[in-house]
């Protein structure tokens, strides 16, 4: 069972980077990495919804909906589930961290609709995961965003102070550098096929 956890785990980190190989959470991830610490911020506080929203989802999924067979609600319920902890979120930022909900802006009520924390939730649904392998899915969906988070705001960085032609310049660079680093992301599938077998 470990091992098991352990795979989830390193899938969802880097095998199956919900950013870089599932492209889900693009909108915060290009709108909140040009700086590091508000990157890191925004990560931290879509890794607490996501698995906060996976923490009340899977038993009310669970209990509820598939026992008297509703299932076709679960994308309406998980949305105004991660909706209110969004809300909460918010404002407890807004109370206690206010540099960091400002630097935030409007990024943190995108939350509510940043499709990676409803896919982790819905995945988790999908994939048939009991709820501690839920929970790793979503740390590990979490910390893999805020991994893809932190390489990518080093990466922009750089690209800030690189001379780039001005046809590149912006929007165009960053997509590039984007595409090549979910190129890198795909050599950890073989390491997970040999690691795990």
């Amino acid at each position: 069972m470990n091992t098991n956890l352990f795979y989830i785990l390193f899938v969802a980190i880097l095998v199956e980077n919900y950013v870089y190989v599932q492209f889900l959470g693009i909108c915060p991830f290009l709108g909140v990495s040009k700086n590091l610490k508000t990157a890191m911020g925004m990560s931290v506080a879509v890794i607490f919804v996501m698995v906060l929203a996976t923490a009340v989802t899977w038993p009310i999924n669970h209990f509820l909906l598939e026992t008297y067979q509703l299932e076709y609600l679960q994308t309406l319920v998980f949305i105004l589930i991660i909706a209110a902890l969004v809300q909460l979120v918010e404002t407890f930022m807004k109370r206690y961290m206010v540099p960091l909900y400002n630097a935030l802006g409007i990024y943190l009520p995108l939350i509510t609709t940043n499709c990676i924390v409803l896919g982790v939730v819905l995945l988790n649904v999908q994939s048939g995961y009991n709820f501690i392998e839920s929970m790793v899915n979503s740390i590990g969906g979490g910390l893999g965003f805020l991994l893809a988070m932190f390489m990518f705001s080093g990466i922009r960085s750089r690209i800030d102070k690189s001379d780039i032609p001005d046809f590149l310049s912006g929007l165009p660079i960053t997509l590039i550098a984007a595409g090549i680093a979910a190129l890198a992301f795909q050599g950890f599938v073989g390491i997970a096929e040999n690691l795990f077998t």
